[in-house]
């Protein structure tokens, strides 16, 4: 469905503040997959969203979409078929419109005739789909958004960006930000949403547990590489402490072949 080739970020080319984000990434996200990323700060984890929503353009390389080259497509183009949710709860709603209204433009994508088309059917519709939260807000639809919680505007934006019925979906942390209580029933939703409708699905996230947990694919990322990518079976084997030392393992190898190659041995 997905696929990079070769593709590398590089920040600030050419200057002393230059930064490889992403080295010659490649990657095939099939349709159906659930991917989990985990990687540390800095690891190119955001950097790699970016370039799949065409926030900026690779440096190198290619990215491809149902085998149509979109490496230089912007952003808005992508954003018909890509969903994405960020860590902060604030980001994915308007917060000075009705709970309603943020729903229609999200499954309407912008369309224009927002008060015609707002009727007395699409609001059953909308208050049906809200009831699937069990958080109350489908009594709440004339409300603005800012009166509600960072959960519950989280599980807001989830369930709108599925209404929008995207063909890809990525979550940039997007439970980070909330109680333990409130992110694991955000965490729920997604699950259950990604079952039901069969998405997509590409979840960034800190928590190894979280990790191994979900999905049937787990990539780790470091210094702007993906160092591991398993499924199956081997996923399944996987523990935090398993996944700790293939980290260091990867990472002494890696090191290893640097000081070669730095010695001019290779």
């Amino acid at each position: 469905m997905i696929r990079l080739q070769n593709v590398t970020k590089v920040f600030n080319e050419g200057t002393p503040n230059e930064t490889i984000a992403l080295r010659n990434i490649s990657l095939h996200v099939r349709d159906g997959d659930y991917i989990t990323i985990i990687g540390s700060n800095g690891a190119g984890k955001t950097t790699l969203f970016n370039l799949i929503t065409g926030t900026f353009p690779p440096t190198e390389g290619k990215i491809f979409v149902r085998d149509q080259n979109v490496t230089r497509h912007p952003e808005y183009r992508r954003a018909k078929y890509i969903g994405r949710i960020f860590q902060d709860p604030l980001l994915g709603t308007a917060s000075n419109m009705s709970l309603e209204h943020n729903m229609m433009i999200c499954y309407k994508k912008g369309f224009k005739g927002l008060k015609i088309s707002l009727n007395h059917k699409m609001r059953g519709y909308f208050k049906q789909q809200l009831v699937q939260l069990e958080m109350g807000l489908e009594e709440r639809m004339k409300e603005n958004v800012m009166l509600l919680s960072g959960g519950q505007r989280q599980a807001l934006t989830l369930l709108m960006m599925v209404l929008s019925r995207p063909e890809l979906i990525l979550l940039d942390e997007h439970t980070a930000a909330l109680d333990p209580k409130n992110a694991q029933i955000v965490l729920d939703l997604t699950t259950r949403f990604i079952g039901e409708y069969k998405l997509t699905t590409i979840m960034i996230t800190h928590n190894m547990s979280q990790a191994i947990a979900y999905g049937n694919r787990l990539l780790m990322m470091d210094s702007g590489e993906i160092i591991l990518d398993v499924e199956g079976k081997e996923k399944e084997r996987l523990t935090v402490e398993k996944l700790i030392k293939k980290f260091h393992e990867i990472r002494h190898k890696t090191f290893e072949t640097d000081e070669v190659l730095l010695s001019g041995d290779a």
